[in-house]
């Protein structure tokens, strides 16, 4: 008599719904969960009509709107992705929240950190999950680096850099609706907490505008009660993109980047001990794999599985964005 075998337990697809079809989301977020076995992209809101259009054919989304409310009370979906820019989103994201959907928002969450809290303390007495797309702590190099630090002891020292060149007469992000660091170099004060963690205890900075009307240059340095130091390099008027970081434990240091790869260096030696290729480690060729997204965007959906709070919701990113505004006002 044959054995039986065990029928397999299909595990419902989470449905998924997005507002907003640019570039940031069709390049990153709609790729990554278009591939995840688990999900469904049910529906996109998008006003431009031939965003909409071409994103649903793209990714096979069966459901268009151009009233996100409309769709969250039609589809019901178990989260919605609002990726677009901070000073657009915030009652869109208010909105969401109060509907009862769970909700990923594209960094910056918001404007300001007080707008950051006021979603948050919306998201608790909704009960909802809620994420923010800080993918650069989510990166294969930047967290392997940091763990095998870490594996030898604590992180003592820290730096997070994110340089760009902007052409002379380039003008502010958003026509100055909000600073280059809050939109942008987010993500290296973002990462630089991930690296040092504890909670900020101080900050001294230099926050300059170099060949512009608008700031352009912030540099900072960052005490943590884990007893680590981080600094932080963000500029918009230098030679070279990059988005670089060191954690230094005793006796073993790192230096990565997610898109040209880490070097783990121990004990005084000058070749390194250890590379590490974000594309290797994520075995996988596409940018989104291989720079944190897809990373970040799957343990979005475990969370909302699990029903719990990602690494990465809005009461951490709070802290985030408390430590930007304190780099503005704590110059020295």
């Amino acid at each position: 008599m044959a054995k039986s075998k065990k029928a397999k337990t299909l595990v419902p697809k989470l449905r998924v719904a997005f507002v907003g079809a640019g570039n940031r989301a069709v390049g990153a977020h709609y790729p990554s969960l278009s591939e995840m076995k688990d999900a469904e992209i049910c529906a996109v809101c998008e006003l431009n009509e031939e965003r909409r259009q071409r994103v649903a054919k793209q990714f096979r989304i069966p459901n268009q709107y151009t009233s996100y409310q409309k769709m969250v009370e039609a589809e019901r979906p178990d989260l919605v992705y609002a990726i677009m820019p901070p000073h657009h989103v915030y009652d869109i994201a208010a909105n969401v929240i109060d509907m009862g959907s769970n909700l990923i928002l594209e960094k910056p969450p918001a404007l300001t950190s007080e707008q950051t809290r006021q979603l948050a303390i919306l998201a608790r007495k909704k009960g909802v999950i809620t994420g923010v797309t800080l993918q650069r702590r989510f990166a294969p190099v930047i967290r392997t680096g940091k763990e095998m630090c870490e594996a030898v002891g604590p992180v003592h020292s820290a730096e997070a850099m994110f340089i760009k060149h902007t052409a002379p007469g380039s003008p502010p992000t958003y026509k100055g609706a909000a600073d280059q660091l809050t939109v942008d170099g987010v993500h290296a004060v973002d990462t630089l907490r991930y690296l040092c963690g504890g909670e900020v205890l101080s900050v001294a900075s230099s926050v300059r505008r170099i060949a512009a009307d608008h700031l352009t240059v912030f540099l900072a340095m960052v005490t943590f009660s884990s007893g680590a130091t981080g600094f932080l390099k963000s500029g918009y008027k230098m030679g070279r993109r990059i988005f670089a970081v060191e954690a230094h434990s005793e006796g073993i240091s790192f230096f990565g980047d997610p898109e040209e790869g880490g070097r783990i260096f121990t004990e005084g030696t000058v070749k390194p001990a250890k590379l590490l290729d974000g594309h290797k480690i994520s075995r996988s060729k596409k940018p989104y794999r291989a720079y944190g997204e897809h990373t970040m965007n799957r343990h979005f959906l475990d969370c909302i599985r699990e029903g719990r709070q990602p690494e990465t919701n809005l009461d951490d990113a709070i802290k985030t964005m408390e430590l930007v505004e304190a780099i503005h006002r704590s110059q020295i």
